[in-house]
């Protein structure tokens, strides 16, 4: 008898149909063929599928099998086909009923006939809705992110036997109930408060307008200036995500494996800090089957790169399509994926290797030539693509040892929060979220400059010699500047501001 089963493949973040088709006939006893571009995982499955049927007290057809993955010249891999696989088998044994057509089947089996956890069940979950499907059976674990989903009937299946008696309606599955959409209020309890750190405001300023803006900043100072400090505390001043932004950022980390347990909806913006150790599949994603990477780990959120010139000069150039397109795409002689990777770079860095270049209290043990040669591990290109580069100098004792608190995270996120609202009410419409995903066409819409203004900005473009894609960044920094200040227009206060964030000579 034959029996098709639909599964679920994942093709980058996107999910994909797979049409399991089982025969169980007569022929050679315990002979089973999976067919259709399997893995050594999905191949694995007989045995895990064969003892999970046993174990169930369910029986095993002893006839010939055949196992179909249509579409064939799609490579299937992991273990997500084995309750499909395990259904079809019985159905094409005639234990179940054959009427599954609306249905989608997803989960790995245990031995004792349990469903474990699978990666990706939210992408799964939202392909089988604009499919069509009605419903889809998923381990238990994952139906609360499957729930996410609405319009889609979710049944949360702890093990097979009590699957098998749903389907025969012995004993039905009650369908899990919608996950709430509307992301709560992150825990940042264990999120650093700008008022615990002294000193560096002009830093904190720095950081504010990169947070409302969405913009990119380099951070350059000597050992222990709080460098990192300040960048950790980045997060706490960060605008919550809007439900939109959340289901990107929760549908990433599923595919990855790295969505935690008990928590199907990622409420908190991401801040990933890869070891400057890191390869260049792992920073933007990669491999024999491409996954996202550390780009992508940070789409919505911070990409906290310490010690930048330690970081391999090639990893840091692959870098530079995602911040000008913000989306990666990964070729393959099967095809190419893309991933989302809109963040925000921060990154920091000592002046040369000993640390205390232009440090007064410091004297620096390098060569000119060996300092120019650290600096220059950052390429022109790249720095031209950040908007922010701010120096940090060292704390001095007073401030060090001063007991008055500075402002609060608090405070400087409702600031912030107010400059993103003026920003979503100008991008009414679009798929822009910030100032930073502006084009041209924003640029010259929304950027608009008096006469004192362009006066200023040519005068700037000639000293500081600003390449073209700098004059537009530097516009969409005077543009967050404003939205800080609610000022409608770009006044040039707010134009002079951001041409200080542009202390380095452009290449």
């Amino acid at each position: 008898m034959l029996a098709k089963i639909i599964s679920c493949a994942l093709v980058g973040l996107e999910g994909t149909l797979v049409d399991v088709e089982v025969d169980v006939h007569n022929g050679q006893v315990g002979m089973l063929d999976i067919v259709g571009l399997p893995d050594t995982a999905v191949q694995e499955s007989r045995h895990r599928v064969r003892s999970a049927i046993y174990n169930s007290g369910l029986t095993f057809p002893q006839k010939r099998i055949t196992i179909n993955l249509a579409p064939a010249d799609l490579r299937k891999e992991g273990p997500a086909y084995d309750l499909a696989i395990a259904i079809g088998i019985l159905a094409g044994g005639g234990q179940i009923p054959l009427n599954l057509d609306d249905s989608m089947f997803v989960g790995e089996l245990s031995l004792d006939g349990s469903l474990r956890h699978v990666n990706g069940v939210i992408s799964m979950a939202s392909y089988a809705k604009q499919q069509g499907l009605n419903t889809i059976f998923v381990p238990a674990c994952d139906a609360a992110e499957a729930a996410l989903i609405p319009g889609l009937t979710v049944i949360p299946v702890p093990d097979l036997g009590q699957l098998v008696m749903h389907l025969t309606k012995m004993a039905l599955i009650d369908p899990s109930q919608p996950t709430p959409q509307e992301p709560e209020d992150a825990d940042d309890s264990n999120i650093l408060d700008f008022a615990e750190i002294r000193g560096q405001e002009h830093v904190k300023r720095a950081l504010e307008v990169a947070a409302a803006g969405g913009h990119c900043l380099l951070m350059s100072g000597p050992p222990g200036a709080g460098k990192t400090l300040l960048a950790r505390a980045l997060p706490g001043i960060l605008p919550p995500m809007s439900i939109e932004e959340a289901l990107e950022v929760t549908k990433i980390y599923s595919v990855a494996g790295l969505l935690p347990a008990q928590q199907p909806l990622l409420r908190q913006r991401p801040f990933r800090a890869p070891h400057h150790t890191i390869s260049q599949a792992g920073l933007v994603g990669g491999g024999h089957y491409p996954r996202p990477g550390e780009i992508s780990l940070a789409h919505r959120g911070v990409l906290f790169l310490d010690e930048l010139p330690e970081f391999g000069m090639r990893t840091l150039e692959v870098m530079r399509q995602p911040l000008e397109d913000k989306m990666v795409t990964i070729s393959r002689a099967s095809g190419s994926l893309a991933f989302p990777a809109n963040f925000m770079l921060v990154a920091a860095m000592n002046p040369c290797p000993c640390g205390y270049h232009g440090d007064p209290t410091h004297e620096c043990t390098c060569s000119p030539g060996l300092v120019l040669a650290y600096q220059k591990r950052i390429s022109g290109p790249l720095l031209d693509r950040i908007d922010i580069i701010v120096d940090v100098p060292r704390v001095d004792y007073e401030k060090l040892s001063g007991q008055e608190l500075s402002e609060r995270s608090a405070q400087v996120r409702q600031r912030v929060g107010k400059a993103r609202a003026h920003q979503q009410e100008r991008f009414t419409g679009s798929k822009l979220y910030s100032n930073a995903d502006m084009g041209p066409g924003e640029v010259r819409q929304f950027c608009e400059l008096d006469e004192a203004g362009r006066s200023l900005i040519k005068t700037a473009m000639r000293q500081l010699g600003l390449s073209a894609r700098a004059y537009h960044r530097v516009l969409k920094l005077a543009r967050t500047i404003a939205d800080l200040s609610d000022s409608e227009h770009i006044e040039v206060q707010h134009l002079a501001e951001a041409l200080q964030y542009r202390t380095r000579d452009e290449e």
